[in-house]
């Protein structure tokens, strides 16, 4: 099992270079940026967790120019995103960020993506919300079409463009790998279709993860495909449940680390790299 972390690079925390070079240091093996590309004020979709939205989801940094300065000053830690929202991103240009960056970082990129839960968010980018899955499959279904070929053309629903050339490609073949995040019945259909790897939550979902475990396998051997790796984020010092996940076949574990300063997110990286350490 290998660990990672993830914190959102807000504007206030500690810098993403400094976070980059301290998580590396300590033998962490990636380091994941989440999105948020705004926050409509009207706040009529309710925060996931509970209770009011926290600060950092309309103070974070574009995870991409700040995976492009982590790369400058690492050179072995992953790096990804938790989760990219595809579907309000043009696929063309993302395209375009994602293999430079995989070219920068000299094969370093996991491109974790997700559908997204702000209604308001997602439809201020002219995306419909009962279509954000289709939406998402298109988007990344034309942007391996551009990875994987030299003169590219894509004619969907939702994505059109006629012949393209645009370079670099990843420095990953085919490309970097396509981690898909969600538990319910559409991140599951997916996975299976695209997927290279899952990230579901720890403790939600509509049964215990080692079903959901279970559950996926089975429909990727339905499909002809084998199990894809695992990643669980948001996972604490409890090392119980960690040798648990070890003992499921999670292929990775992400700490959360508070959006705060260095004074106050070393400490806590410090407490999780003995949690791996003892883990390994």
């Amino acid at each position: 099992m290998e660990f990672g972390v993830t914190m959102f690079p807000a504007e206030y925390a500690m810098e993403a270079t400094d976070l980059g070079r301290e998580a590396e240091a300590r033998g962490f093996e990636s380091l994941f940026f989440p999105e948020h590309i705004h926050i409509p004020s009207s706040r009529l979709s309710p925060y996931p967790s509970g209770g009011p939205l926290p600060d950092e989801y309309s103070h974070n940094l574009d995870p991409f120019v700040a995976f492009g300065a982590v790369a400058a000053v690492t050179s072995k830690i992953l790096l990804g995103t938790g989760i990219c929202l595809v579907i309000q991103r043009d696929p063309i240009t993302t395209a375009r960020v994602i293999s430079s960056l995989d070219n920068l970082s000299k094969g370093r990129f996991l491109f974790g993506i997700g559908a997204g839960w702000n209604r308001e968010e997602i439809e201020n980018h002219g995306v419909e919300y009962r279509k954000r899955w289709r939406v998402m499959r298109e988007r990344v279904q034309a942007m391996k079409t551009i990875w994987t070929n030299d003169v590219a053309t894509f004619h969907g629903d939702f994505v059109n463009f006629d012949e393209i050339w645009q370079w670099p490609k990843p420095t990953q073949k085919p490309h970097p790998p396509v981690i898909i995040g969600g538990d319910g019945q559409l991140a599951l259909q997916h996975l299976v279709e695209y997927g290279d790897g899952w990230i579901p939550h720890p403790n939600r979902g509509d049964s215990p993860l080692a079903d959901r475990l279970e559950n996926a396998n089975n429909k990727l051997a339905e499909a002809g495909r084998g199990p894809v790796p695992v990643t669980l984020f948001g996972i604490g010092s409890d090392e119980a449940e960690i040798a648990l996940y070890q003992k499921l076949g999670v292929a990775r574990c992400v700490f959360r680390l508070p959006p705060k300063g260095r004074d106050e997110v070393l400490p806590v990286l410090d407490r999780f790299q003995k949690v791996m350490e003892r883990a390994r």
